[in-house]
């Protein structure tokens, strides 16, 4: 399976488990962007996957996104599909983007990594600060695309 196929899978195994991570929807996404920004925090659309919502709130209506913009957490999945990781991703070596990095940083605890193991249905919930805890080792690098 791609790395794609194996985020998607993951996002859908994070919503069955937890009711109230949801999928976004394009104009859902972009109301998020604009309720953030009119809240002088800046996020990058690619910065997170999914998010959880601790209030019932119409994603489609900007209204309702900037005034329960509280109640909204951006999530960021990183997901795998080794079977030979254990529940808490011992070994698990990923990449961690600077926008991913400087929203976490700029949102604080409405931000968090989820790890998922698409084959064991396994999931971890860290912020930032926690996965630098528990960092063994950070290997910084920039990726150039041409």
């Amino acid at each position: 399976m791609s790395s794609q196929g194996t985020a998607k899978k993951a996002a859908e195994l994070l919503t069955q488990k937890d009711p109230l991570i949801r999928i976004l929807a394009k104009k859902e996404k972009s109301n998020l962007l604009i309720a953030f920004a009119q809240k002088n925090k800046v996020i990058y659309g690619n910065a997170f996957d999914v998010v959880r919502l601790t209030k019932d709130i119409n994603l489609s209506d900007i209204e309702s996104v900037i005034d329960n913009i509280q109640h909204i957490t951006l999530i960021e999945i990183k997901s795998t599909n080794k079977e030979n990781r254990d529940s808490n991703f011992t070994g698990h070596f990923f990449g961690l983007t600077t926008a991913e990095l400087l929203v976490a940083q700029n949102l604080g605890d409405n931000y968090r990594f989820i790890f998922v193991n698409t084959e064991t249905g396994h999931t971890l919930e860290l912020k930032l600060n926690e996965i630098f805890a528990k960092a063994k080792g950070i290997y910084p690098q920039w990726s150039i695309s041409f």
